[in-house]
């Protein structure tokens, strides 16, 4: 797993540098699942979160079907893609621990995300919006959702 150097986030020049995957990996995944919901490159997905525990850092916006999972890694199994995600954490801090809920609002309006803590895309350096489109647009996701399942 990729750790942002200190700063980072709260730097909007620097966070807006990083490469697409850490940009939409640590801080942006919301952006990008509200873009994959806006206009579905694949059919029946839909966004859950991550939530940890009060304390702990970790929390994370992917896509599902229930079977498999979209986030900025791409595709993979659902249950591979909680174990990773629960292991790492577990690994860096002792008792982590989280919920997992579907999410039931709007992932790309400001009011919506800024009441959970998050920012909305009005919020960074640049339109984000745009950035999530192509690194979406940037896939083959009938195959590679296909190769993700027979990696079961």
């Amino acid at each position: 797993m990729y750790v942002l150097k200190q700063g980072i986030k709260g730097d909007p020049h620097r966070r807006w540098a990083l490469p697409d995957r850490n940009f939409f990996g640590y801080g942006a995944c919301h952006i990008l699942a509200g873009v994959f919901l806006d206009q579905p490159p694949l059919p029946g997905f839909y966004a859950e979160q991550i939530i940890p525990a009060e304390g702990f850092l970790g929390f994370h916006v992917y896509l599902t079907n229930g079977v498999i999972a979209f986030d900025y890694h791409g595709y993979s199994m659902r249950d591979r893609l909680l174990e990773h995600y629960k292991r790492v954490w577990t690994s860096q801090y002792a008792g982590w621990f989280s919920a997992i809920e579907r999410v039931d609002f709007d992932l790309l309006s400001t009011a919506e995300l800024n009441k959970r803590q998050m920012r909305g895309p009005d919020q960074y350096l640049h339109d984000p919006i745009p950035r999530a489109r192509r690194f979406i647009e940037q896939r083959d996701h009938v195959s590679a959702a296909a190769r993700a399942l027979a990696a079961a």
